[in-house]
């Protein structure tokens, strides 16, 4: 019987890894499924470009694993039971009345990466938009192409998102009033040069800023700040951070108090050994000390050792270490400009950083690269792939490291 292999999410980290997997283990004994409740490969890193109207291609996850030999079950996840080693799904095809099947599984990638966080603050479900699925993405691009002159967006979080959707938007729409509420210093996590530089950016673009605001409500055509202050907007957008889905807490595995699953240095959840997690899903401590942020890098990284150590515990092979370590930020401006931010091995803002429209084209690379990457999981495909030979740990023995 074939060992099988399901990824959950096909995002940048569980599609990567479910083309990964798919390159380095014989067909002949192993079986990779991906699950995932969209039917496309949604490039994240796109989606405020999206969002502002600029045209961003989907492809297909048919087209993504045709010739791969990887399964793909479009469906969502409703459960995940770690001690029967079988997920729950709902879908249009499922073997159930409603919709529903079972999936089981040998061993167990969660890649299902994180949704917007509102903070429990009141009005954000109801009337913010967001940039952290497809589906969003699109319903705030139509909210913002029927938004005539001089309309108000707000956009809330001074975090990487939230500096490119707002320079994005203002660029897209010089027509509009665009704002942005940031609960401290705007950019003030780097370094002097690239503040300076982030700061110009937002001036050039007309973004007024309201800083050391925190948002306590989110109405219909405004938002209610912390201290009273009504900001006008007619379309507020919520990038105040992320936060995963509480299916992995509620499986029963072993979770950070932000939900995120606990692993030991191979991505191995440290409850249940068939189980691996990657991407913003994951609470991975990087070569700093600190837990790695929810980011496409970190995505990279976790996903690259977890297949790794997927990979060379079933072929008998001494597990490899990939360093978890995060480089710095890369943050765009609009379409023409952006600021990369080195960091230090704490994760500080280094002295110096790379700013302007060459680095704009880098991003380009950068963007254009990962989906490349993952749009191509047949690419370098060895002719012989490795057998398996070894059988990982399983129920008898569950709770191990």
């Amino acid at each position: 019987m074939k060992h099988r292999i399901v990824v959950l999410g096909a995002g940048y980290a569980g599609a990567f890894a479910a083309g990964n997997l798919a390159r380095r283990l014989s067909p002949a004994d192993v079986e990779v499924t991906v699950v995932n409740a969209d039917p496309v490969f949604v490039e994240r890193m796109r989606l405020h470009q999206f969002a502002a109207g600029r045209d961003v291609a989907f492809r297909p996850l048919t087209e993504v694993f045709a010739g791969s030999g990887v399964r793909l079950r479009v469906a969502r996840v409703t459960a995940v039971d770690p001690e029967r080693a079988t997920v729950a799904v709902t879908d249009e095809q499922g073997g159930g009345a409603n919709g529903e099947g079972e999936i089981g599984y040998d061993t167990l990638l969660y890649a299902l990466g994180s949704s917007v966080a509102d903070h429990g603050v009141p009005g954000v479900a109801e009337h913010a938009f967001d940039v952290t699925g497809r589906a969003s993405a699109r319903r705030l691009r139509e909210r913002l192409a029927g938004l005539g002159a001089s309309g108000t967006v707000l956009v809330v979080g001074e975090g990487l998102t939230g500096i490119e959707t707002v320079t994005e938007v203002a660029e897209r729409r010089p027509d509009l009033s665009v704002a942005l509420a940031a609960r401290g210093e705007l950019a003030a996590w780097l370094s002097p040069k690239a503040r300076r530089h982030v700061r110009r950016a937002f001036d050039r673009l007309g973004i007024a800023v309201h800083e050391h605001t925190s948002i306590a409500a989110v109405e219909p055509t405004q938002a209610i700040a912390a201290d009273g202050t009504a900001l006008p907007a007619e379309v507020t957008v919520w990038t105040a951070g992320f936060a995963v889905h509480p299916l992995a807490a509620a499986s029963g595995l072993a979770v950070a108090e932000t939900g995120q699953i606990l692993v030991d240095r191979t991505m191995r959840s440290v409850s249940h050994p068939d189980v691996y997690a990657a991407g913003d899903a994951v609470h991975a401590i990087g070569e700093h000390g600190q837990p790695l942020p929810m980011s496409c890098a970190s995505a990279g990284v976790t996903n690259m050792q977890a297949t790794g150590a997927i990979i060379a515990r079933l072929t008998g092979r001494e597990v490899p270490t990939v360093d978890l370590k995060y480089f710095g930020n890369h943050i765009s401006l609009g379409r023409w400009d952006a600021v990369f931010q080195m960091v230090d091995g704490e994760a500080r803002a280094r002295s110096w950083s790379l700013r302007g429209r060459a680095t704009s084209r880098l991003k380009a690379g950068v963007l254009l690269g990962a989906g490349w990457g993952v749009a191509h999981p047949t690419f370098g495909m060895p002719k012989r792939r490795r057998r398996v030979v070894a059988v990982p740990e399983r129920a008898g023995v569950r709770g191990a490291a």
